[in-house]
């Protein structure tokens, strides 16, 4: 759960109270994650899955996909599926991002990573298996009120901010990247505007689809949420630098110690959190067309860089 010393106020949403509103928007995805996905036989790689899946965090990813949909016209009921499946497709990231072949990372959300408990075998394992879950969730599991064409396009997406048009083609470019001091502005933004972007581009997005959002409002979703995925990531290696181990949840200091080019060390601290801010005011920026209604949305982009963790 997202704790509410982790807030601060923004004027903005002055009268929004957004630690209430994660707190209830978490407790419904967590209750729709266990149920997703009881432990059957063989009962190791069940246990595997929901260690990591469970473990708690602060759900930002299926709460933004559940708060684009609703803003469209959309409901809890439509977007839920689709926003357990990103919440399935991260949960795979960090499995296979902590392993030694990749980030070598032991603790993740406050505990052993996947690998520590069940082993590499079966933490790939965990990892393949929740990502073709989130792709059968969505398929079986959205309503029948959402166009059949919705859910392939949600699908289509979904893959496409998965693979190496998206995530995995930005884990490639960074782990090419360590050790390496002269990389470019241009490459990072790539990495991270792969990385970490496009999954979170894709739950705003797909949230809107499935309400059945025209072609000019997911345009100004796709701004939205390239912008706070950008920040999202700034603002996630000025925390690497200044946060400790017990805030973060998981080993701080890694990029340093990875020799990895971030935008702490090509800005500076303070130079960052004014980028960051101002992808912020430009994310929001796209929302006023929807007044009111965009209160979450504006709400959680504020959270994400006045965060501790």
């Amino acid at each position: 759960m997202v704790a509410a010393d982790n807030l601060q106020k923004m004027p903005e949403t002055a009268t929004f109270n957004l630690a209430a509103y994660l707190k209830e928007r978490q407790k419904l995805c967590d209750t729709a994650l266990d149920k997703s996905m009881p432990v059957i036989y063989p009962e190791t790689i069940y246990e595997s899955m929901r260690y990591s899946l469970l473990a708690g965090g602060k759900r930002v990813r299926p709460i933004l996909c559940l708060a684009t949909c609703e803003m469209m016209g959309g409901t809890i009921e439509m977007a839920m599926p689709t926003a357990c499946a990103v919440e399935m497709i991260h949960t795979m990231s960090l499995i296979h991002d902590d392993l030694p072949a990749m980030d070598n990372d032991d603790y993740r959300r406050g505990r052993l990573t996947n690998h520590k408990v069940y082993g590499d075998d079966i933490a790939i394992l965990a990892g393949d298996g929740l990502l073709a879950f989130a792709f059968e969730l969505v398929a079986t599991q959205t309503p029948e009120n959402v166009p059949r064409d919705k859910v392939l396009q949600v699908i289509a997406r979904l893959g496409r901010a998965l693979g190496a048009a998206g995530l995995v083609g930005g884990q490639v470019v960074d782990l090419e990247s360590e050790g390496k001091s002269d990389i470019s502005l241009e490459t990072l933004n790539f990495i991270h505007n792969h990385k970490t972007a496009a999954l979170l581009e894709a739950c705003v997005v797909c949230g809107g689809i499935l309400a059945g959002a025209a072609a000019d409002d997911i345009q100004r979703l796709t701004r939205y949420s390239q912008n706070i995925g950008l920040a999202f990531q700034i603002i996630d290696d000025i925390l690497d630098v200044t946060a400790t181990q017990e805030q973060l949840g998981k080993t701080a200091g890694k990029d340093l110690v990875a020799k990895k080019v971030t935008y702490p060390s090509l800005w500076g601290i303070e130079e960052s959190r004014a980028k960051a801010q101002q992808l912020i005011e430009s994310a929001c920026a796209e929302l006023e067309p929807y007044g009111s209604l965009a209160q979450p949305l504006k709400a959680i982009a504020h959270f994400i860089v006045n965060r501790n963790n």
